[in-house]
């Protein structure tokens, strides 16, 4: 790394993930941690995500009475508090006892939408049912086959959840070195409990059993939950017209790099697409979310809404995010220091620190309000 990279790394730092995170290491076993905090291989993508918003700069307008910023916004027609989210993030009862059951609460307080992993540690249903009016959307791997997934998706519409977010980035898990180093796994008494193998009910007596020598804990390992009984192929576009077509739930594409896979997948049946590296955790040294958010955006124009997560660790990378075409943003590992260090109010104080950060640069800014962030906003 460069210097000068070098020396931005380390003034991130001492903003708001710097401290949560270094707390969160002596708080977790190495191996939680690491699961938390890694990327994939060199993790290249990883560490440049959040310079790759750093980059970028404001075009402040001055004399313009803005004093109290309006954030509210509007993702895929439901009311949100802010254009904040939280990200779908795997195994949260490492972090805290309360698990997603302590997320949910937290962005129920904050008008924050979350959304839900497959490989959540609460079952879908529970965390529906925390604060039911809170808008939660579902992330969806392919589980033990295409019946199970596809029942797994009725599930979550008959519980409420607002949205189907498809992860199409993982056709198999990223190498995740410290994961490796460290043979990690899911620690006792845990499960993933949307998983077949591991969830409390069987949803339909009709769908394949466990796989072989299964049982309620069997699977500890995130590979072999996501590796399917019968081996079905990767997604593909004709997946994401598949579920388009399952239920009523819109379809969000998240893991989308590329301007053209943004229209294919518009093309496909999805209502929305959202830009990601995954955390840096599939492919290693893939372009920035803050670089392939322009291609994307440019390519989609009006056409849908599109999402952005990846190294936003601030409400000013937030802004930019917006000034360059985003209509929310997500952000992850802040958000998990912040249940580790706090549970429930630890993520509630980090929410509500990065919407505090949001509307104080807007307010530098001369912006009045989430819906009116332009393009013009920001420069190299």
């Amino acid at each position: 790394m460069a210097d000068s990279d070098s020396a931005v790394a380390g003034l991130l730092q001492t903003q708001l993930t710097g401290v949560l995170e270094a707390q969160a290491r002596e708080m977790l076993p190495r191996g939680v941690f690491d699961y938390y905090a890694g990327g994939s291989e060199t993790e290249t993508t990883l560490r440049e995500a959040p310079l790759a918003w750093h980059r970028w700069r404001l075009r402040p307008r001055m004399l313009s009475g803005v004093a109290a910023p309006n954030l509210a916004t509007t993702l895929l027609g439901t009311p949100v508090a802010s254009p904040i989210g939280v990200p779908p993030w795997a195994l949260q009862r490492m972090a805290h006892p309360d698990g997603e059951l302590a997320t949910a609460d937290a962005c129920a307080r904050t008008g924050t939408l979350m959304t839900v992993s497959t490989t959540a540690t609460v079952p879908l249903g529970e965390v529906a049912a925390v604060a039911p009016q809170s808008p939660k959307w579902f992330q969806l791997y392919q589980v033990h086959g295409p019946a199970y997934t596809d029942d797994l998706v009725r599930r979550c519409a008959g519980a409420g959840y607002r949205a189907l977010v498809l992860t199409v980035d993982l056709p198999v898990l990223g190498r995740r070195l410290r994961d490796l180093a460290n043979d990690f796994q899911l620690p006792e008494g845990l499960v993933m409990a949307n998983h077949p193998d591991q969830a409390d009910v069987q949803a339909d007596a009709e769908l394949p059993g466990p796989a072989a020598g299964g049982s309620g804990v069997s699977v500890r390992r995130l590979d072999q939950a996501l590796d399917s009984a019968d081996k079905t192929p990767p997604w593909t576009y004709a997946d994401v017209e598949h579920f388009a077509g399952l239920t009523d739930l819109p379809v969000v594409v998240k893991g989308v790099l590329r301007g053209d896979d943004a229209v294919r997948c518009l093309e496909a049946g999805a209502s929305a697409v959202w830009v990601s590296t995954h955390g840096g955790r599939q492919v290693d040294r893939a372009v920035s979310s803050a670089v392939a958010l322009v291609d994307v955006v440019s390519s989609v124009s009006d056409h849908a809404e599109v999402y952005v997560d990846g190294g936003i660790r601030s409400g000013t990378d937030a802004l930019v995010a917006l000034a360059l075409g985003a209509r929310a943003v997500f952000c992850g590992r802040p958000v998990i220091w912040g249940l580790v260090t706090g549970g429930a109010d630890g993520v509630v104080d980090v929410l509500s620190r990065l919407r505090v950060e949001l509307a104080h640069s807007m307010t530098l800014c001369g912006v009045a309000s989430v819906e009116r962030v332009s393009r013009d906003l920001v420069t190299t």
